[in-house]
């Protein structure tokens, strides 16, 4: 009887795990339609992909736009008290292919003019070729400082009347912002750490200035050479030879220099000199003007956000009598910059004269920048 029992338990037992397997869901199996919508989702995924490339190529071909703009306001114990427009520049620039770029500069300040219009293409490091409308390679504050870069408000002197700035050739002034048309190859050699142990630029350019041909049948040659032995610390020699205007006046300009910029220290010192054919008249045989002058700077970057600066110039408009033709120039100023968008400057001048007849000044200078 015991033995039935068991038995019969035994089977009631079996028959339930039985059931409980029966009844428990099973997985689904992968069916053709779920292999199919995988494959949709990963074909959508890759098209999503290459137009995200496409895109990001298009965006990366299209022009970056930049510029600035400077007011500047200027009083001397002379004659002079204004509020003017210094510069209002609008820049597009980019790449048009692999080792091909452009820049585009336009400025908006007292007339609209193009001032940068060029291409570059740039296969090596050591040759590097530039065609257009650009900034002269001569000195180092022409080439290597731009307007949103130079810790004063005004160029030195010899700069200024030597190198298109300021400068008067033929009786006529060439206000050219130290820029002209013409063609450059440059590059470098020597490279540590991100600088060329030796620089160089040679370029053939119109001689006349921006936005305006040629007006004789030669061409001007520019040439530099800068060495950079230790980082932070460029020598440099500059070399100007040209013919201006329709009369073929001598356009010769030569400078020296050397900068320290590293750190919170910046130094930096030039030679500037000329000879300048003038044209002869009823009364004056044809001969050439002699000038030179140099500069010294110095600046602290004492904070994050002000840079107190000094310069000394001088310079003389006509070398050969020096004693009546020189202006000195000292020069302190402070840099207040509390945003990379903004920038302001100080700078008070006391401008001296040999000439007798013209009084010395002082010259106070405020500028505003802001920059996008």
């Amino acid at each position: 009887m015991k033995s039935l029992v068991t038995l019969l338990c035994l089977s009631a037992v079996l028959s339930g795990q039985a059931r409980t397997r029966t009844d428990a869901p099973s997985l689904p199996v992968p069916q053709p339609a779920d292999t199919a919508t995988m494959a949709e989702l990963a074909a959508k995924v890759e098209l999503l992909e290459r137009r995200q490339t496409t895109w990001d190529k298009i965006v990366a071909r299209l022009p970056h736009v930049s510029g600035y703009i400077q007011l500047r306001y200027q009083w001397n114990d002379a004659d002079h008290s204004s509020f003017t427009v210094r510069r209002a520049r609008l820049a597009l620039h980019g790449d048009i292919a692999k080792k091909i770029d452009y820049r585009l500069q336009v400025e908006f300040a007292s007339k609209v003019q193009i001032v940068d219009a060029y291409v570059q293409y740039k296969p090596f490091r050591q040759l590097n070729v530039k065609v257009g409308q650009y900034k002269i390679p001569f000195t180092i504050e022409n080439t290597d400082y731009a307007p949103l870069k130079f810790e004063f408000i005004d160029y030195p002197m010899a700069l200024r009347k030597l190198m298109g700035f300021n400068e008067v050739v033929g009786g006529e002034t060439l206000a050219a912002t130290g820029r002209d048309m013409g063609v450059t190859l440059y590059g470098g050699f020597g490279e540590r750490d991100g600088y060329d142990l030796v620089h160089y630029d040679f370029g053939v350019f119109n001689g006349s200035g921006i936005n305006k041909g040629d007006e004789n049948r030669t061409k001007d040659i520019a040439a530099r050479l800068s060495v950079r032995p230790v980082a932070g610390l460029t020598l440099s020699g500059s070399y100007y030879w040209g013919e201006y205007g329709k009369a073929y006046l001598k356009r010769q300009r030569y400078a020296v220099g050397a900068c320290y910029d590293r750190g919170p220290i910046v130094v930096r010192s030039e030679w500037v000199g000329g000879t300048t054919g003038i044209a002869a008249t009823e009364t004056t045989p044809r001969n050439d003007l002699h000038s030179d002058g140099w500069y010294a700077m110095v600046g602290w970057r004492a904070t994050r956000t002000l840079v107190p600066v000094a310069r000394y110039e001088s310079f003389y408009a006509d070398s050969d009598v020096r004693s009546d033709t020189r202006q000195t120039n000292y020069t302190v100023g402070l840099v207040w910059q509390p945003f990379e968008q903004l920038r302001c400057q100080f700078n008070y001048t006391y401008e001296n004269y040999a000439t007798p007849t013209i009084g010395d000044k002082n010259v106070v200078s405020v500028m505003l920048t802001g920059a996008f």
